[in-house]
């Protein structure tokens, strides 16, 4: 599984992308209006540090000028990726640019039914918002199962399901166990994914035990230090 991250916060993507574990980001423009900035500039700081897809969704509903603001986006940097909304302009918009060679993100995806046309439209990724689907008593990660299986039905099917509106660990992890190919996590939810009571109390732990030892790593007594400049031997 692939993990985007879920924001234009800069400072949070460059923090992020340092750990090596973001393979991309996706953004839209609630996220670029949060960020305050200008919405082309983000755009570029963000392609600049995530070398992998970076989604942008284009604000128009009609198909022609979807299509024209995609192509204005897509010259911003190589890895932009045009998101369109999940209506019959968005599928349109979708065929032609990816007949252009353009990689497609159909957002707003809230049915297996929905998740079909994404596909046949030839999207790269569709998202489903399974956390939304939560909040009507629905059940999102049923979701995600439903259009995996599909998916993997038909071999000619090519687009990824990409996993948003992800509000918590579970989700990742059941998303995971399902198989689909991607999540997008808002920074929150990465960060908690490193976190277990037991790894704290056990490097705890740890510290305490090495630091009754009274030696430091970095403080080597000055013979093992020269050991340390000499080249390794090779073995014949």
């Amino acid at each position: 599984m692939r993990f985007f991250i879920d924001t234009a916060d800069v400072d949070e993507i460059r923090d992020l992308a340092a750990t090596g574990l973001v393979d991309g980001v996706t953004t839209n423009p609630s996220l670029i209006a949060k960020s305050g900035g200008d919405f082309f500039e983000v755009l570029r700081e963000i392609c600049a540090i995530v070398p992998g897809p970076v989604s942008a969704e284009v604000t128009a509903t009609d198909t022609a000028t979807m299509i024209e603001e995609a192509r204005r986006l897509t010259r911003v940097a190589e890895n932009i990726v045009i998101k369109v909304p999940l209506t019959p302009d968005g599928l349109k918009a979708c065929r032609g640019l990816t007949d252009e060679g353009t990689k497609v993100n159909v957002t707003l995806c809230f049915s297996a039914a929905q998740a079909i046309l994404a596909a046949k439209a030839g999207a790269r990724y569709v998202s489903p918002f399974i956390g939304r689907l939560d909040d009507i008593g629905a059940d999102g990660l049923a979701l995600i199962a439903e259009i995996v299986e599909i998916y993997g039905a038909y071999p000619d099917f090519t687009t990824e399901v990409l996993v948003a509106s992800v509000r918590n660990m579970t989700h990742v992890v059941e998303a995971a166990k399902m198989g689909a190919h991607v999540v997008t996590i808002p920074p929150a939810v990465l960060r908690a994914m490193f976190k277990h009571p037991l790894t704290d109390r056990g490097l705890e732990a740890f510290l305490a035990d090495w630091a009754k030892t009274g030696q430091s790593i970095l403080k080597q007594p000055a013979d093992t230090a020269a050991d340390d400049a000499k080249p390794a031997r090779r073995s014949a």
